[in-house]
């Protein structure tokens, strides 16, 4: 009986990324921002494919700054969207804060994800409310928790968002539920209100209706826009191409927003995009590092019948992305 190989296990340092995937063509700095991350999820898968005491990052912290910050990214919206709040949400927050002397610039999004939806009571809300930040939305794609009642939580914390009146932006998870998602947006939110529909794999007929109703809206692109499975979001980008101009264009306004109404993101620890294997296989998670392999799938996806005199780069896309996630954070 043959014996079957054993999988040899990755070595941490393949958390070291190679050198992104564009060379730089301007001067000016270049700020790359994840606008949705989870990052004490992430530290746990690492600890989790790493254990200690052998591991090379004994804290949170530590790891952020080296497999965060000093691969390149200067700033992340970390979600935290569960139901109760995780204990430990003070803590990582207080913590992650202190990086911003050494350049990373850390923000937070509260909220309760779909899939919580069935745990939202009073007690999650006040806590919500106390970290006053943003919404989360509705998932059909599993229904972990009854969609009558996402309906409900959704319509819920928008209307206690709004009523806040600290004018943040709603981060909006939505996965098969275009109708519903619509009518409760269209009912609920002012058309000027800042959204980011974080990880959009829907139908771009839906992400067009959108985009024109609500002109602060930005779609969240991440990894899995690159996944051959997925045509939905690389459609999304082929309708904004055209009024998509990339930053060589002669005579550009740049005093205008650009057409690429897109926000970057990873998701982490999850979604790392395709292009990113080791000997044939994905990492075993995903970080915030991921972003310009993500951005370099946008551009080729832009670039598709585009005059090869004027073309999106990589870079393009991370500064047009950067600059979105600053209208939309202030970030």
């Amino acid at each position: 009986m043959a014996k079957s190989k054993s999988k040899k296990p990755l070595d941490e340092s393949c958390l070291i990324l190679p050198s992104p995937p564009f060379e730089r063509t301007q001067t000016t700095p270049l700020e790359v921002i994840d606008t949705h991350t989870h990052i004490l999820s992430t530290y746990n898968s690492y600890v989790k494919s790493f254990p200690p005491p052998n591991n090379n990052y004994q804290t949170l912290k530590e790891f952020v700054r080296k497999i965060v910050l000093e691969q390149g990214i200067s700033g992340a919206v970390d979600v935290w969207c569960e139901a109760p709040m995780t204990a430990q949400f003070l803590e990582v927050v207080d913590s992650l804060a202190e990086l911003k002397e050494e350049g990373f610039t850390y923000n937070f999004v509260v909220g309760a994800h779909p899939h919580e939806a069935k745990h939202y009571d009073e007690k999650a809300e006040v806590a919500i409310t106390k970290a006053h930040e943003h919404p989360m939305h509705q998932d059909y794609h599993y229904d972990n928790s009854p969609r009558e009642v996402q309906q409900q939580v959704f319509r819920k914390q928008i209307r206690t968002a709004l009523a806040s009146g600290l004018n943040k932006a709603l981060t909006i998870h939505t996965r098969e539920a275009d109708e519903d998602c619509w009518t409760i947006l269209s009912e609920e939110v002012p058309k000027e209100q800042k959204i980011h529909i974080h990880c959009y794999t829907d139908t771009p007929e839906f992400a067009t209706k959108m985009l024109d109703h609500f002109p602060n809206l930005f779609i969240g692109i991440t990894g899995v826009a690159t996944y051959s499975s997925n045509l939905n979001t690389s459609n999304v980008l082929r309708n904004m191409s055209a009024a998509a101009q990339p930053l060589s264009t002669p005579d550009l306004d740049t005093t205008k927003p650009s057409g690429l109404r897109v926000v970057l993101e990873t998701d982490a620890p999850f979604m790392t995009p395709a292009a990113l294997q080791k000997s044939g296989k994905k990492l075993p998670f995903s970080t915030s590092a991921m972003l310009p392999w993500t951005a370099e799938y946008i551009a080729k996806v832009l670039n598709e019948g585009r005059d090869p005199e004027c073309l999106w780069t990589t870079e393009d896309v991370l500064r047009v992305a950067r600059d979105n996630a600053k209208t939309l954070y202030g970030v």
